[in-house]
C-alpha cells in the first residue's frame, strides 16, 4: 500500500503527532469557549461606548418626537389656531434633526460592535422614524382625532424602549434585573410625556370624551404604578437618586396635578390644571426622569464593566491554566517520545553496529584462526533491558539474538576450520600419493625405450601432474601452502613451460620466446600454479580450435605476462565479480564452485603482491594479465652443468613442448 504523504516517518514523531491531534482540539475548544465567555464580558466592558454612540441619540430623537406628540394634540384639538399650527411645524423641523441625527449615528457607527438583536432594534427604530412622515400629512390635514394621533406617536416611541433593553441584555444575573428596572423607568418619562400631550389636548378641545378621560387616568396610573414597582429594586446609589426626586417640589407638583385631573373628570379635565404650570412642570418632570434614567443607566453599566473585568481576569487566569496545562502535556509527551527514540535509536544502533562491524570483525578473526569469546563480542545492552516494557522486551530479545548469532558464528567457522582441515588432510594424502605416482612413472619412463610405451609414460605422467594441481588447490582453498619447495631461482620460461604443461589443452597454448628472467625460489610454484589456472581457464571459455598465446615483457619494474584467449569474452557484470574475487580471495564461498579457479588466482597472488587483473582482449575474448613485481623475480645463477634444478618433494619441473 502506497504511503501518505506527509506522515510520519519516525516514531518520536508518531508519538508527537498522536498526541498533538488531542491537544490541538482541546486547544480549539479552549479557543472557541473562551472567545465564547469572554465575548459578551468584552461587550459589557464596551457598554458605555455603545449606549453612547447608539443609544444617546435614541434617546433625543424619541424625547423630540414625544415633544412633537404634545403639539400635535393641541393642534388637532384646537381647530384652526395659527400659533398651535406654528408651533407643531417648528418642533418638526427641531424632530427632523434629531431624527437625521439619529440615522446617521446608526449607519455611520461601528455596528461591529453590536450583537445582531442590538442591529434588529436599531433597525427597528430607524423604520418607525419612517413612518412619522405620513403620520404628520394626516396631523396637519385634520385627517386624524387628536387622541388617536397620541396613540400613533406612541406607537412610534415604542421601538425606542426596545433599543433601551437590546443595549442591556448583556448582563446576567442582578445585573440583568438591574438594566431591566432601568429600562421600565424609561417608560415612566413616557408616561409623563403622554400625559402632557392628552392634557393638550383636552385645553385645546375644552374637554375630554369619555374614552379620552380613561386614556388620561390609565396613563396617569401607570406612571405611578411602574415608579412604585420598579424604584424600589434599583441599587442604592440609582434608588437614592429617584427617592430624593420623589421628596422634591417638582415630583409633588406633578402628583397635585394629576390628582387634579382625576378629580375632573371628562367634563373638566380642560380647566382643572392651568396650562402654562403643567406644562412648565411636565417639561421639568420629563427632563428630571430622563437624567435619572441615564444616571441610574450609567451606574448599571459601570457595574456591568467591573463585573466583566472581573470576570474576564478569572477567565485569563483559567484560560491561562487551560494553556499551561496543555503546553505541559505536550512537553511531556514529547519528552517521553524522545525517550522513546533515544531507547529505539540505542537498538538501531546496536543492530548497526552488529551487522558492520561485530559479526564481519568476528568472521576476520574467526577466518584469521583465533578464539572468539561469543559473550565477550556480544555484551548485553544493560540500558535495554532496564525497563519492563515492550522495548525492554526488544531489547533482551535483540540481546539473545546478538549473542545467539555471534554464537552462530563462531559454530560455523568452528565448522569451516574442521571443514577445511578435514580438506586438508584429504588433500595432503592425495598430494602424497600423486608424488609417489610420479616418481614411480619417472622410474618407468627411464627403463623404457619403447616409443608407443613411453608416449604411454607421458600421457600417465601429464594426467598425474594435473591429478596434483587439483590437489593442491584444495591445499590452497584450506589456507595452506603446497608442499613443493625450490633451493634457487628459476626462468620465467621454464616456469611458463611448467604451468602449460599441467593444463589439458596444452597443446592450444602458444608460447613465445622469453627474457631471461629468474622467478624467486619461493614463488616458483605458486607462479607456476596461478599462470597453469589462467590458462585452463584460457583454453576452456574458449572453442577448442583457437588458439591461446602469451605476450611477454617488463613494466613497472617487474615482468608481465599476458594471456589471450579468443572466446567470448566477459560481460561488465561478470568482470566486475571476476575482479572482487580475485581482489577478496579470502571471501571464498563453496557455493560459487564456478570460480574455483579464480580464488586460487587470488589467494596466490596475494602472496606474493602479483597484480592479476582481466580485460578485453584484442582479438575479441579476454585477456588475463599478470604483473610479476621485483620482489618476486630473482637473478639467475650461471647454468648449472649438472641440468636443472629439481624441487623438493617432486620429481623435477616438467616442462612440455608446446605444439605450434
Amino acid at each position: 500500500m502506497r504511503r501518505l504523504v506527509g506522515r510520519p516517518t519516525t516514531v518520536r514523531a508518531r508519538i508527537v503527532a498522536l498526541v498533538s491531534a488531542p491537544a490541538l482540539a482541546l486547544l480549539a475548544l479552549w479557543t472557541f469557549t473562551m472567545v465564547s465567555v469572554t465575548g459578551e464580558l468584552r461587550a459589557l466592558v464596551r457598554l458605555q461606548g455603545v449606549y453612547e454612540d447608539f443609544g444617546t441619540p435614541v434617546d433625543t430623537a424619541i424625547g423630540q418626537i414625544q415633544i412633537e406628540r404634545r403639539l400635535a394634540a393641541a393642534y388637532l384639538g384646537a381647530e384652526h389656531r395659527t400659533p398651535a399650527t406654528r408651533d407643531l411645524m417648528e418642533q418638526q423641523r427641531r424632530t427632523d434633526r434629531a431624527v437625521k441625527a439619529m440615522r446617521d449615528a446608526i449607519r455611520d457607527g461601528d455596528r461591529d460592535r453590536l450583537t445582531g438583536r442590538q442591529r434588529q432594534a436599531l433597525d427597528a427604530v430607524v423604520a418607525a422614524a419612517g413612518e412619522l412622515e405620513g403620520l404628520r400629512q394626516r396631523v396637519l390635514s385634520r385627517a386624524i382625532s387628536w387622541d388617536r394621533a397620541v396613540e400613533e406617536y406612541g406607537a412610534l416611541v415604542e421601538p425606542g424602549f426596545g433599543v433601551q433593553s437590546a443595549l442591556t441584555a448583556l448582563q446576567a444575573g442582578q445585573l440583568a434585573r438591574e438594566a431591566q428596572v432601568v429600562v421600565e423607568l424609561v417608560r415612566v418619562r413616557e408616561f409623563v410625556s403622554r400625559e402632557d400631550a392628552l392634557v393638550a389636548g383636552a385645553h385645546a378641545a375644552g374637554r375630554l370624551t369619555d374614552r379620552q378621560y380613561d386614556t388620561l387616568t390609565a396613563t396617569i396610573e401607570h406612571r405611578r404604578v411602574f415608579e412604585r414597582t420598579y424604584v424600589p429594586d434599583l441599587p442604592s446609589d440609582s434608588r437614592a437618586l429617584f427617592e430624593e426626586f420623589q421628596r422634591g417640589e417638582l415630583h409633588g407638583a406633578l402628583t397635585r396635578s394629576e390628582d387634579a385631573l382625576l378629580r375632573a373628570g371628562p367634563e373638566r379635565a380642560g380647566a382643572a390644571v392651568a396650562a402654562v404650570s403643567w406644562r412648565t412642570t411636565t417639561d421639568r418632570a420629563v427632563t428630571r426622569y430622563m437624567e435619572l434614567c441615564t444616571r441610574a443607566a450609567l451606574n448599571s453599566a459601570e457595574r456591568g464593566r467591573a463585573f466583566a473585568r472581573q470576570e474576564l481576569i478569572e477567565a485569563a487566569v483559567v484560560g491561562g491554566l487551560g494553556l499551561a496545562v496543555m503546553g505541559l502535556s505536550l512537553g511531556w509527551a514529547v519528552r517521553g517520545a524522545r525517550r522513546i527514540s533515544r531507547r529505539l535509536e540505542l537498538l538501531r544502533d546496536s543492530a548497526d553496529l552488529l551487522t558492520t562491524r561485530q559479526l564481519p570483525d568476528v568472521m576476520a578473526r574467526l577466518s584469521a584462526g583465533e578464539e572468539v569469546n561469543a559473550a565477550a563480542e556480544a555484551p548485553p545492552l544493560a540500558d535495554a533491558e532496564a525497563e519492563p516494557d515492550e522495548i525492554g522486551q526488544v531489547g533482551r530479545s535483540f540481546n539473545a539474538a546478538r549473542l545467539a548469532a555471534v554464537e552462530a558464528a563462531v559454530r560455523q567457522a568452528t565448522l569451516r576450520r574442521g571443514l577445511f582441515a578435514v580438506l586438508l588432510s584429504i588433500a595432503r594424502r592425495n598430494q602424497t600419493l600423486v608424488h609417489r605416482q610420479l616418481k614411480l612413472v619417472d622410474t618407468l619412463e627411464r627403463r623404457t625405450d619403447d616409443p608407443e610405451a613411453l608416449e604411454q609414460l607421458f600421457r600417465i605422467d601429464h594426467l598425474t601432474t594435473r591429478m596434483r594441481r587439483h590437489a593442491e588447490n584444495l591445499i590452497i582453498l584450506s589456507g595452506a601452502a603446497p608442499g613443493r619447495r625450490w633451493r634457487r631461482p628459476v626462468p620465467v620460461a621454464d616456469v611458463v613451460s611448467s604451468a602449460v604443461s599441467e593444463i589439458e589443452d596444452y597443446a592450444r597454448v602458444e608460447v613465445p620466446p622469453m627474457d631471461r628472467v629468474g622467478i624467486a625460489a619461493d614463488a616458483v610454484a605458486d607462479v607456476v600454479h596461478l599462470v597453469a589456472e589462467l590458462l585452463e581457464n584460457a583454453t576452456v571459455f574458449s572453442p577448442p580450435h583457437t588458439r591461446v598465446t602469451l605476450r611477454t615483457g617488463r613494466e613497472r619494474g617487474g615482468f608481465v605476462l599476458r594471456i589471450d584467449d579468443r572466446g567470448p569474452g566477459l560481460g561488465s557484470g561478470p568482470l566486475h565479480q571476476a575482479h572482487r574475487t580475485l581482489g577478496h580471495p579470502d571471501d571464498f564461498d563453496p557455493s560459487r564452485h564456478d570460480r574455483l579457479g579464480l580464488y586460487v588466482v587470488g589467494r596466490l597472488a596475494a602472496r606474493h603482491a602479483i597484480e592479476v587483473t582481466l580485460h578485453e582482449s584484442p582479438y575479441g575474448g579476454t585477456t588475463a594479465a599478470v604483473l610479476l613485481p621485483g620482489g618476486a623475480l630473482a637473478d639467475l645463477e650461471a647454468e648449472d652443468p649438472e641440468g636443472p634444478e629439481v624441487p623438493e618433494e617432486t620429481e623435477g619441473v616438467s616442462s612440455l613442448p608446446c605444439l605450434p
